[in-house]
């Protein structure tokens, strides 16, 4: 009963909080250059994004937390463009094959689940040459004794995040869904715990069918 009331009324206060950190906003900025027409956004969380979409027609805003949803209500009535909800998993998208140019995940490959299944739902609904575009905090490659904690904290990091992980090596699991590497950036951010401060900046490609 408790962990149900932290969940609904006191984690997506604390996540809209986080999420506004001045250097995740800079990356959400440089992430969103270019994203034009129609886009997905996994994981829509609480359109801290939209202020930052330039030439969008319509955003499809996946969000599975209804208590998260809710608190953008301000921003998607200030938005210049088309919100539309999406109530569905990552791991089961209701686009058809090849149907969008652009996917966009900010902080949410973290927590899907089956991380795995979802990145070959966005590859399915991806048109040829479509873009995934994606900031993501993930393992750290370079620092052992942080991976070792990602490792052994990352239990406790999914109960009080909502199924967040801290160890995710997330430019791995793209190469194995068949993505291709277009712009590739790992960056420790200021303002961020070293746990979770080294982020992955990526666009990458759906490839383009051969002959």
């Amino acid at each position: 009963m408790l962990y149900k009331f932290y969940q609904k009324h006191i984690f997506p206060h604390l996540l809209n909080q986080v999420m506004q950190t001045p250097s995740l906003m800079d990356l959400r900025r440089e992430l969103l250059l270019g994203v034009a027409g129609d886009v997905l956004e996994i994981g829509f969380g609480t359109g801290l994004n939209l202020p930052f979409y330039q030439g969008v027609d319509t955003v499809y805003a996946l969000e599975s937390n209804a208590a998260i949803f809710q608190l953008a209500q301000e921003r998607i009535d200030a938005a210049p463009f088309v919100v539309e909800q999406i109530t569905a998993s990552a791991e089961q998208l209701p686009f058809a094959n090849n149907q969008l140019q652009h996917v966009v995940s900010t902080w949410t490959l973290c927590s899907i689940p089956d991380l795995e299944q979802s990145l070959r739902e966005i590859y399915r609904v991806l048109q040829p040459g479509g873009t995934l575009h994606l900031v993501e905090h993930v393992l750290n490659r370079q620092n052992l004794n942080i991976q070792r904690l990602q490792h052994l904290l990352t239990p406790i990091q999914k109960k009080v995040a909502d199924g967040c992980h801290l160890n995710r090596d997330i430019e791995i699991t793209l190469l194995e869904t068949g993505f291709e590497l277009g712009e590739v950036q790992y960056i420790d951010v200021a303002g961020i715990p070293s746990l979770a401060q080294r982020m992955l900046l990526a666009r990458v490609h759906k490839p383009h069918a051969t002959a």
